[in-house]
Formats: C-alpha cells, structure tokens, sequence
C-alpha cells in the first residue's frame, strides 16, 4: 500500500503503520524505536485492569481534552455518570491552555 493510500486517520491507523514499520510519509520506522514501543506496550499489556469504566473515562479525558472545552467535557461526564474532571487532570490536560 503507498503512502498516499494510506488512511491516517480513525482509531486504527496509527497501530496499523506501526505494525508495518512504516510512517504516514512512507519512511521506515526505526528499529530502535519500535523495539522500545513493543517493549513498553508488552508491559502494558501485563498490568492489571482496574475495570473497563475506569479505562473508559480515562480514554475519554485523554482525547475529549483535545477537543472539547474543559467545561463541555466535564459536564458530558457528569451526564453519562462518570466522575467529573480531577484538579490534576484540568491542570494536565487543560492548565497550559
């Protein structure tokens, strides 16, 4: 597949050009680097769950941060019944902004 046909975006895109060794722009990852990537994701992959709604919220802070306001953001939580935003989590995702 040549870069140009390559989707770069959705959920998937990043694991696939991973998984290929190859960057959007169609140059080799580096070795060194996707060695220490499956490293790290190895050890992740071990680690203890501490519950899918957990996981879930965490998820949704992570990427909702980048686009949508913080107030937005908190209030969708509190409407699907999630924990609102953490002090520490406003000022990571949000205190720079």
């Amino acid at each position: 597949m040549s870069p140009d046909s390559k989707s770069t975006t959705g959920a998937d895109a990043i694991d696939e050009a991973i998984a290929q060794g190859i960057d959007f722009d169609g140059t080799p990852i580096p070795p060194a680097k996707l060695a220490l990537y499956q490293q790290v994701m190895g050890l992740e992959a071990g680690r203890q769950r501490s519950g899918v709604s957990n996981t879930m919220r965490s998820r949704i802070v992570r990427i909702g941060a980048k686009h949508i306001p913080q107030a937005e953001l908190n209030q969708l939580l509190l409407d699907a019944d999630f924990a609102p935003l953490k002090d520490k989590e406003i000022a990571f995702y949000y205190g720079g902004k």
